[in-house]
């Protein structure tokens, strides 16, 4: 274990597109756990959209940024935290951490699943997945789908899980054209479109002529718009981020399609995944043996080394990932934990 630890503290907000401007790493000495508690020294870190919005005033300035995060035990005061086991918890961006046994759960090891698998498919990235297409959606076997920022980790995420599912016509949108080529020919999506290459609800039709069941949606703005018209009759929405105002200065585009929700019987619902715990380890139960037998693999870029967890998070705002993003800590392999 190194005798320093750094933390990441967000300096200030920012308006429009952060910078590394915005952000610090701070060093201090690695914290020693207190009577209860156990010190982790992590291994991987998650970047994701939804830090972008919380930077505008839920993340405090000056302090440690929260994340999902997974590390290993190296010094416990508490039987329930035993030192070398593999945990995850939410103290984020920080290379140590000292958490209470309500802080941190054991992550489970599954033969032949890289421990990063548990911030991609098998974490909040997955579970947010997984809840959109089964409690908000209710996707029956057959459904068409439009998934925006598809190839993203909830993107990616979504159109494995539909097609494992059994939906019909799985249709994405993207921002390049590459990546659109790879979610049809890796991930399984029928169509994909570059939302660069026209308006968005002719890209849309173009895609998905007949229509759509399901919008997935992770972006709001054009493509809400676009999915509205677009959805048959008692379609479903599951609205899960709005990538496209987190980063924007401007006035929010204004929806002008509205009254289809009410002359089509369609049906929007939000959620928050921190809501749905309880369907973990249904996930798990329906994951995992994809997994494992090959039929699901992993979209994740992995970026090396802690002094890197900025400009990832960075580079994930301007779309240069494919899938979930995930940071993992220098000299660590895919099968660490």
């Amino acid at each position: 274990m190194t005798e320093t630890a750094l933390t990441v503290h967000q300096t200030a907000r920012p308006h429009g597109f952060p910078t590394p401007d915005h952000f610090a790493f701070v060093e201090s000495a690695v914290p020693v756990p207190g009577r209860g508690t156990a010190l982790v020294e992590n291994l991987y870190w998650s970047v994701d959209p939804y830090h972008r919005e919380m930077m505008d005033g839920d993340f405090a300035l000056d302090a440690p940024l929260e994340g999902r995060t997974i590390g290993r035990v190296v010094d416990s005061r508490d039987p329930a935290l035993r030192e070398g086991a593999i945990v995850l918890h939410r103290l984020g961006w920080r290379t140590h951490a000292v958490v209470a046994p309500g802080q941190a759960r054991a992550v489970p090891h599954f033969d032949g699943v890289p421990l990063s698998a548990h911030l991609s498919i098998l974490g909040g990235t997955g579970l947010t997945a997984y809840v959109g297409l089964t409690r908000i959606a209710e996707l029956r076997e057959g459904q068409d789908v439009f998934v925006s920022a598809a190839a993203g980790g909830v993107g990616t995420a979504t159109g494995r899980l539909a097609r494992l599912m059994g939906a019909g016509r799985l249709v994405g949108s993207t921002g390049r054209t590459a990546k659109a080529a790879h979610l049809m020919e890796h991930v399984g999506y029928d169509e994909v479109f570059d939302y660069h290459a026209g308006p968005v609800a002719e890209l849309l039709a173009a895609a998905a002529p007949d229509g759509i069941d399901l919008f997935v949606d992770n972006v709001g703005g054009e493509h809400l718009e676009a999915a509205i018209s677009s959805l048959r009759a008692y379609g479903r929405i599951v609205r899960i981020g709005t990538i496209a105002q987190y980063n924007s200065t401007g006035t929010p585009h204004a929806l002008r399609n509205l009254p289809d929700i009410v002359e089509k019987s369609l049906r929007m619902e939000g959620f928050l995944v921190r809501n749905h715990t309880g369907v973990q380890q249904e996930l798990y139960e329906f994951v995992v043996p994809h997994l494992q037998s090959g039929r699901l693999t992993l979209d994740e870029t992995v970026v090396d080394g802690f002094d890197a967890i900025v400009d990832a998070f960075l580079g994930m705002l301007r779309g240069e990932n494919l899938g979930k993003i995930v940071v993992r800590a220098t000299g660590v392999t895919g099968a660490d934990g």
